[in-house]
């Protein structure tokens, strides 16, 4: 059994092939960078478009001369994420299956950064602190259901850094950018720190970094240093309420934001703290990838999911907390 995993959600298109027996054949991705304005979605599209074909001939490969006829469904990132790339995936999937002959399996791409990351870190029943560019939610497992316990009122944290990275002068992805500029930080700057019970709220935090850097006289490395330090506090301190809330002793960062360095050792001291366990997958499976799609359909697969039908939507605002986990 073989299945193929297609993600388009936003700024990378990756491929995965996972068999039967829960190994990765592949797990190829082209993802989109800019120096200028960010991710524009209809730059992301073309980019999307120009690299899909290689992509998914390099995931396939593994599986030797005709692939197709070892196929036997494909998954594909059904939402949430930007609409027209959503659209470019699906299209891409189901044109693959009709040409194949096989089911087509729609794909939360939230529950499967939470599922990847059970699966790499052999969890046990953490709670999930997810945060992405559009994302920032806690979650635990209640029976057939992710359960989104807290969340972000206004923006994503991703979201966060990419706008605070920009007005820097720094790309996209803003992240990475922003960590390599606060190592050279002198002092630290007050922002605001906007913690409701188990939500957090980031807009305020970017109005102030946007009015310190417009008035000047602080260094843009205090900045990125303080942003970071504030940010990451907060869902820290949001996630140990919801940990001791519902009385885990497992922390399981997921998303693209959780491969920073600052959050995860921010979590591991606390969780130690706790006598708790921090758990975090490699970061090939915390940003966004065609694996972790791929193994969500394997598991949909064997579970009886209803296929998709070829004219099925893109779904871009579909949540975690409405997605049926009919596996164990």
């Amino acid at each position: 059994m073989h299945v193929l995993g297609i993600e388009s959600t936003a700024h990378t298109f990756g491929a995965s092939v996972v068999d039967g027996s829960f190994r990765f054949l592949s797990n190829e991705k082209a993802s989109f960078t800019s120096d200028g304005p960010g991710m524009v979605p209809r730059e992301v599209l073309r980019f999307h478009q120009a690299h899909a074909d290689s992509v998914l001939q390099s995931a396939l490969k593994p599986l030797g001369p005709h692939p197709e006829k070892k196929i036997d469904a494909i998954a594909v990132s059904q939402g949430p994420g930007i609409g027209t790339l959503l659209y470019e995936g699906l299209q891409v999937a189901a044109l693959l299956a009709a040409e194949w002959g096989v089911p087509l399996l729609g794909v939360n791409h939230a529950v499967a950064h939470l599922e990847i990351g059970r699966k790499e870190c052999k969890a046990k029943d953490p709670v999930y602190l997810y945060v992405s560019g559009g994302n920032t939610q806690l979650l635990v497992r209640q029976e057939d259901r992710y359960a989104v316990v807290g969340e972000t009122l206004d923006i994503g944290i991703g979201n966060l850094l990419d706008k605070s990275a920009r007005l820097l002068g720094l790309g996209f992805p803003g992240g990475p950018l922003l960590y390599e500029l606060s190592l050279k930080s002198q002092g630290f700057v007050e922002l605001p720190y906007t913690v409701k019970g188990m939500d957090v709220c980031f807009s305020g935090l970017y109005t102030a970094f946007k009015s310190r850097f417009e008035k000047g006289g602080v260094e843009d490395a205090d900045l990125a240093f303080s942003l970071q330090e504030i940010a990451f506090d907060m869902v820290c301190e949001a996630a140990e309420r919801a940990m001791a809330h519902f009385e885990k002793d497992e922390l399981l960062l997921a998303g693209g934001v959780a491969c920073s360095r600052i959050l995860q050792h921010k979590a591991k001291v606390m969780c130690e703290q706790r006598g708790a366990r921090m758990l975090v997958p490699e970061n090939k499976f915390l940003t966004d990838n065609g694996a972790m799609i791929a193994w969500n359909g394997l598991l949909a697969l064997k579970s009886g999911q209803t296929p998709l039908a070829q004219d099925a939507e893109a779904r871009p605002h579909w949540r975690a907390d409405d997605v049926d986990v009919l596996w164990v």
